[in-house]
């Protein structure tokens, strides 16, 4: 496996919508080893999830997966998904403030509001197609992804600039309120 360059921030593949995935195309072992090569890369990043064009491929597929990520300690563990030409749906208009990150914007953070609940549909590496409901936290990581499929940053869905914040001072000033409010939502859906 190779560990990938994740882009960052100001890279034109990172604004454009991924592409569908043929079903002769997932099943080649170019796109098996791309699928590999993606969660070697998340988890060397100490990521929650990492889309295709991430590493620069316009392709519609991303995988997630938390376990012990000390990036992340609130998350519940979301065991390693792929999903392949995903959509969502969301369940309800409830939404929850999350302080997100991401891998391609380096050293910072900010607020912005996710769905408590949303349907993701989608097709596995085999192909299989599922269709579930992710609630909570983990709800918010599918929603980041496959944002990041349709072209857009968390940055762009901060609502409020000044909740901007580098992770050493999300760290010092925001992590403790954060993370209090992450667990009771985490404890009232489950996820």
């Amino acid at each position: 496996m190779t560990l990938l360059e994740i882009r960052s921030v100001g890279d034109p593949v990172l604004r454009e919508r991924a592409a569908e995935v043929s079903p002769d195309e997932l099943r080649s072992p170019e796109f098996q080893r791309l699928i590999d090569d993606m969660i070697e890369t998340m988890r060397a990043a100490g990521g929650a999830g990492l889309a295709a064009n991430q590493v620069g491929e316009r392709r519609r597929v991303a995988v997630i997966e938390v376990r012990d990520n000390p990036r992340y300690p609130y998350k519940p563990p979301i065991p390693l998904t792929v999903i392949v030409n995903p959509t969502l749906t969301p369940v309800d208009d409830e939404t929850f403030a999350i302080n997100e990150g991401c891998l391609s914007v380096p050293d910072l953070r900010g607020e912005l509001p996710r769905h408590v609940s949303v349907r993701v549909d989608y097709l596995d590496r085999d192909g299989e197609a599922h269709s579930e409901v992710q609630r909570g936290l983990t709800a918010g990581t599918f929603q980041h992804e496959v944002d990041h499929l349709d072209g857009i940053l968390f940055l762009d869905r901060v609502e409020d600039p000044t909740t901007f914040t580098t992770w050493k001072q999300f760290d010092r000033y925001h992590r403790d309120a954060f993370v209090a409010r992450a667990r009771a939502l985490v404890e009232r859906v489950g996820a």
